[in-house]
């Protein structure tokens, strides 16, 4: 009522419609500044409230140390801090693992909330297309807590109403640029409930050397390389089929050979047999004592497929109606057919009766012979449908670096490129860095296989090797 500007007034349109000679515009009422202030003071308020509760440690820290200083003097706080810091010093160097966990890390973690992403986020957030407006208000989700690791950050969400995790799925890689990331993963804790994990540094940018031998190797966990999160790789074979897709020099080699290394002593002991097949005559020929079965051209492979086909059958056969899972023992060894560029025999190989053979027998193997102790490890470069169109028939699956952003979803599943596996963005200089998706897991997790040498393949040769291989026309064409 104090202002000049009428609420409604009439306004000309650019546009005339006959049927409308005039419109309304809506009304505007000027908030009264004693208004705005209160909000201010309110906000400050609450802020002030949620501090102790927020930064428990920072709050009373600041409190003990101010009424030190105004009771007993700014003598007594000197003299209490120096007490404080040659504790936290002989905390830090007697037990550093405690101290980083329970002070360090929650330190780090209340610094990066305030500058890093409550100062940064909502324009990034905006910029990325994930605030939401509605009657000309705009609503961002609402960091709920932040925690960190030795490697990363975890941001805990509060979604908007009406918005799914499938929202910052698609903007994964806007977040990691906007808050200066190397990536970022989304995963979903419940409804409007998720975590955004960004790593502040790559834990797997270093090689690892070829990892001990097990003296008693875990079929279900074998390790063979590291984690981002710092953990051990431990790769299940027993029970399981594994793909391993890369371009030429990802290093699918390094994934190959750390599952042989890791399971040395059980093909010492007869309990585990490794069955090879190597087209190019250059990868697994290296070792071909540890083997076995060894086979390197298109009829000796398809003879040794077919093989473990007949095998796995038989065994099968025995087992009906007495046991439903298989225990390694040297009279049914579990047995590993490793095929190392499998689209030599299911596309490239120019008899087409050799392709189609190969074929039938990898997809008896894959479906039939996990129960009765058959696996496949297979590694392929291209794994377009038209190439390798079995890939389904693999539960675990292991992206190496890729030449296309849809070769990602092909291998790891649907979804797995919007969760973060951009295995296409790998670094050439990084052979061995992979994604892996379990199966019954929809998040794929980073990961680097350690690095077999030449000289680590002839110690083990040299230490487990057999003095005569098994082969299945191993010569033939040569």
């Amino acid at each position: 009522m104090l202002s000049n500007k009428p609420g409604t007034h009439q306004v000309t349109l650019t546009a005339p419609v006959p049927a409308h000679a005039f419109r309304f515009s809506t009304p505007v009422v000027e908030t009264p500044g004693i208004l705005i202030i209160g909000r201010w003071i309110g906000r400050i308020v609450a802020f002030l409230a949620r501090l102790p509760f927020r930064f428990p440690v920072a709050v009373g820290t600041v409190t003990v140390s101010g009424l030190v200083g105004y009771f007993l003097g700014w003598g007594a706080l000197a003299a209490l801090w120096s007490v404080v810091d040659i504790g936290l010093l002989v905390w830090w160097r007697r037990w550093p693992s405690t101290f980083r966990t329970l002070l360090g890390l929650r330190v780090v973690a209340a610094w990066r909330w305030v500058w890093i992403y409550r100062r940064h986020w909502q324009p990034v957030l905006v910029v990325a297309g994930l605030a939401e407006t509605y009657a000309e208000r705009q609503y961002l989700p609402r960091i709920r807590r932040v925690t960190c690791s030795q490697w990363s950050d975890r941001v805990r969400v509060r979604l908007v109403a009406g918005t799914t995790p499938a929202h910052f799925e698609e903007r994964v890689t806007e977040l990691a640029h906007g808050f200066g990331a190397p990536s970022c993963r989304v995963t979903t804790l419940g409804a409007r409930d998720i975590v955004l994990e960004f790593p502040r540094r790559d834990t797997l940018a270093n090689p690892i050397d070829a990892l001990p031998v097990p003296e008693v190797p875990d079929l279900d966990a074998l390790p063979v390389g590291q984690r981002e999160d710092g953990t051990p790789w431990l790769l299940k074979l027993h029970g399981t089929h594994v793909l391993v897709v890369g371009v030429t020099g990802a290093g699918k080699g390094s994934v190959i050979w750390s599952a042989i290394r890791a399971m040395l002593p059980a093909l010492a002991d007869g309990t585990a047999q490794v069955w090879a097949i190597d087209p190019k005559r250059m990868e697994l020929s290296y070792g071909r004592t540890l083997f076995a079965r060894y086979a390197d051209t298109g009829e000796s492979a398809v003879t040794l497929l077919e093989t473990a086909v007949t095998d796995m059958q038989e065994r099968a056969e025995r087992y009906a109606g007495k046991q439903r899972s298989h225990t390694p023992t040297v009279a049914d060894p579990f047995v590993v057919v490793v095929l190392d560029e499998v689209a030599f025999l299911t596309a490239y190989h120019p008899d087409r009766d050799v392709r189609r053979r190969a074929e039938n027998a990898i997809a008896t193997l894959t479906s039939q012979g996990r129960s009765v102790g058959f696996t496949v490890l297979a590694a392929l470069q291209d794994p377009r449908k038209e190439v390798m169109n079995l890939r389904n028939l693999f539960p675990d699956k292991i992206a190496l670096r890729l030449d296309e952003a849809t070769q990602v979803d092909m291998v790891l599943g649907e979804g797995a490129r919007d969760r973060g596996a951009n295995a296409h963005l790998i670094d050439p200089d990084l052979p061995g860095v992979a994604f892996v998706r379990l199966e019954g897991s929809p998040v794929p997790v980073r990961v680097r296989a350690a690095y077999v040498s030449d000289d680590d393949i002839t110690a083990m040769t040299n230490d487990y090797g057999a003095t005569e291989t098994g082969s299945v026309d191993a010569d033939s064409d040569r």
